[in-house]
């Protein structure tokens, strides 16, 4: 009676297995919106990769040959950003949305391709490939070729760029959408035929009344047209960068905000200068701008004085100081010295030369690539030359009693802590 018992009982436990495992295949095939989504990345590029995308289309637009001497220079627009999304999102499926009443005409890039093959950059790159099929000369494409992409990319006055990425599942299929968008929009044509999409001659050499500088980047082969309208209220305008270096004692976009000494809270003193270590990354030229905010600028290493105690300071802080974002890790600090191209030497932000270095073993090595100057862990602090759109964690230097122009006097080999008597 037992063992009749027992062999019921999993008889029964059988049966349920069975139908628990009938009903989930119902439900599964009855409800299939209910399974948990295949792909999740369908979301709009992340900070670093909208960097390298504007990065990747002005290097792009300083390429073309014959030059350009029109070319601006691009920024990164949000309100395309989010056309460039939303356009995306549609899977390329109809026409593009409109933009905002009264907003100028814009222009668009779009790729659908199987997903995984292929970056965001190697898209652009692809767009740009498209050139070797144009003939500048003749302004038209080879016969059965594509540049309607290029023309875009390269257009000279298209000044802002938003780009938007999503990943399209239909059955089985998964692909996925790029798109940019550009304003003012190009690939204009008259009588049928589309325009030139730039003026060729010497780089930056017809730029518009609305361009006042040309920038050229460490990885550029030619200058963009820069469009600045900032007034530099208690400082000096930096053309090339296109921003103010303040007097000591301002701080804000155009020096006109003043800060009281000591500024901020002190890290370390070395003679009488005050020493902040940020505690987030940024590229050089961002970090430039917020120790400019606070009435600083980024550390001058004159002496072998200062670089011992930086050096050691630095060396003591707790591993956890380290900066770690979603894409960057670092333990190297930014200072102000960068590689000037055109007089082929390195200079503080001051635009004071520089007689003492302490470049670690084998650096500067990167052969112009690396214009900016960090001090580097690694190497005990000592220098090496760095990409300026690296990451890394910066130094403020704040001076008590020195004005910008005696501080352009001192040599840069000389202690900036100079008597209040040295002229």
């Amino acid at each position: 009676m037992k063992d009749k018992r027992m062999l019921a009982c999993q008889l029964l436990a059988l049966a349920c297995s069975l139908l628990g495992s009938a009903l989930g295949e119902f439900r599964v095939h009855q409800h299939p919106e209910k399974r948990p989504p295949l792909v999740l990345l369908q979301q709009a590029p992340g900070v670093k990769e909208r960097f390298l995308l504007l990065s990747l289309h002005n290097k792009l637009r300083s390429k073309v040959q014959p030059p350009a001497a029109n070319m601006q220079r691009m920024d990164w627009s949000e309100k395309l950003a989010q056309l460039a999304q939303e356009r995306a999102a549609s899977c390329l499926a109809g026409a593009p949305p409109h933009p905002p009443p009264h907003a100028q005409h814009v222009g668009w890039n779009a790729q659908l391709l199987p997903a995984g093959v292929a970056s965001f950059a190697a898209v652009v790159e692809l767009w740009f490939s498209e050139g070797q099929s144009y003939d500048y000369h003749a302004a038209q494409c080879m016969e059965n070729a594509t540049c309607s992409h290029y023309t875009q990319l390269v257009w000279a006055t298209s000044s802002r760029l938003g780009c938007g990425k999503h990943a399209c599942i239909e059955g089985q299929e998964r692909r996925e959408a790029f798109v940019c968008a550009y304003s003012p929009g190009g690939n204009w044509e008259m009588n049928g035929k589309m325009i030139i999409p730039y003026k060729k001659g010497a780089w930056c050499s017809l730029c518009t009344s609305g361009c006042s500088g040309c920038f050229k980047s460490w990885d550029h082969s030619g200058g963009l047209c820069v469009k600045c309208s900032i007034q530099c209220l208690h400082g000096r305008f930096r053309a090339e960068e296109c921003s103010c270096l303040c007097d000591i004692g301002y701080g804000g976009a155009e020096c006109g905000t003043k800060v009281q000494f000591p500024f901020h809270t002190c890290d370390l003193r070395i003679d009488g200068d005050c020493f902040m270590i940020s505690s987030e990354a940024d590229t050089y030229y961002e970090a430039k701008i917020k120790c400019q905010e606070k009435g600083a600028m980024l550390a001058q290493i004159t002496n072998q004085k200062v670089q011992d105690i930086l050096a050691f300071y630095l060396g003591h802080l707790e591993p956890t100081n380290e900066v770690t974002e979603p894409d960057f890790e670092t333990r190297n600090f930014w200072i102000g010295l960068t590689y000037k191209t055109s007089k082929d030497l390195f200079r503080w932000d001051t635009g004071a030369q520089c007689s003492f270095t302490s470049f670690a073993f084998g650096q500067p090595d990167s052969q112009r690539f690396g214009n900016c100057v960090e001090l580097q862990a690694s190497a005990a602090f000592n220098w090496n030359d760095q990409r300026c759109k690296t990451r890394n964690r910066y130094i403020c230097q704040f001076a008590r009693a020195l004005s910008l122009h005696n501080f352009l006097l001192l040599s840069c080999g000389r202690s900036i802590a100079s008597s209040p008597h040295t002229a």
